[in-house]
C-alpha cells in the first residue's frame, strides 16, 4: 500500500471513529467494541438529490451522516410531499427498520451532497446483540423518536400556522447547529413541506415577521435575526400573525 493510500486509509478510519464517537449512542462503548463498529461502516459519498431508500425497501443497513443533510419524507400518490425529518451530521437515521426487519416506512434522499457512513444490518445486529448498553441506547433513542413524533402530530393538528413555523424554524436552529449568523439552510418549499401548510402560506408569515426584522428571506435560506419573539410566539402561542 502506497503512503498516499495509507494517509486516506487513515484520514477515513479517524473520520468514522470522530462520527461514531460524538453520537450519544455510540460515545459510551469500549474503544475495542467502537473500532470493530469502523470496520463494518461504509463511507459513501452522494450529491444532492441521491436517492438513500425509498419507502417499501428492505430495512438493510443502518446510516450515520457525516456532512451535508438528508431527507426523510413520504409521498401521496397525487405527488404531495411532507418532511418528517431533516438528518444532519452526526445523526444516525433508518435505525426502526434495520431493527425490526420490516420495510422502510418513509423516502431518504441526500438533501445536500453528503457523506455518509453505512452499516450492513447482518453486521450490526449481532454486534447490538454483543453489546447490552448499546442495546438500551436504541430503546432510548426509539423513545425519542416516539416523543419527537407526537410532538410533530400536536403541531399540526392543534397549532395555528404563526406557532407552527415558529416551532420548526426554532428547532432547526438547534438541529443544525447553525452559526452564530443563525442562517438556516432551508427553502421555503421545503419548510412548508415539513409544517403541513402551503408555500404561499410560508411566503406570508415571512414576509411579515421579515417586515418586523424577525427573519430575513435569502435564496435558499432563512436568517433568524430576532428569535425571542419567535420563541415567545412558539412556547406561549401569542398571536405573532399580520
Amino acid at each position: 500500500m502506497t503512503e498516499e493510500k495509507k494517509a486516506n486509509s487513515r484520514s477515513s478510519s479517524s473520520g468514522k471513529l470522530s462520527v461514531l464517537r460524538q453520537h450519544p449512542i455510540f460515545r459510551e462503548l469500549e474503544p475495542d467494541a467502537l473500532d470493530q463498529l469502523c470496520r463494518y461502516a461504509k463511507p459513501t459519498t452522494l450529491k444532492r438529490g441521491a436517492t438513500i431508500f425509498s419507502k417499501g425497501d428492505p430495512g438493510s443497513s443502518l446510516y450515520a451522516v457525516i456532512s451535508g443533510t438528508v431527507k426523510i419524507s413520504v409521498s401521496s400518490p397525487d405527488g404531495r410531499n411532507a418532511i418528517l425529518n431533516l438528518i444532519s451530521a452526526g445523526e444516525i437515521f433508518g435505525e426502526v427498520a434495520v431493527l425490526d426487519g420490516r420495510e422502510r416506512t418513509a423516502d431518504a434522499t441526500a438533501n445536500t451532497n453528503c457523506e455518509i457512513l453505512v452499516i450492513d444490518r447482518r453486521e450490526f445486529l449481532p454486534f447490538v446483540k454483543s453489546q447490552p448498553v448499546l442495546a438500551m441506547k436504541f430503546i432510548e433513542l426509539l423513545c425519542d423518536r416516539l416523543r419527537w413524533t407526537s410532538d410533530q402530530v400536536e403541531q399540526v393538528i392543534l397549532q395555528d400556522l404563526p406557532r407552527r413555523l415558529a416551532s420548526a424554524l426554532l428547532g432547526l436552529t438547534e438541529k443544525q447547529k447553525v452559526d452564530a449568523s443563525r442562517t438556516i439552510a432551508i427553502t421555503q418549499q421545503e419548510i412548508s413541506e415539513m409544517v403541513g401548510m402551503t408555500r404561499e402560506s410560508i411566503n406570508k408569515q415571512l414576509r411579515a415577521w421579515a417586515a418586523r426584522d424577525w427573519v430575513r428571506l435569502e435564496h435558499g435560506a432563512i436568517v433568524l435575526l430576532n428569535p425571542e419573539p419567535l420563541r415567545g410566539l412558539a412556547e406561549a402561542g401569542e398571536d405573532a400573525d399580520e
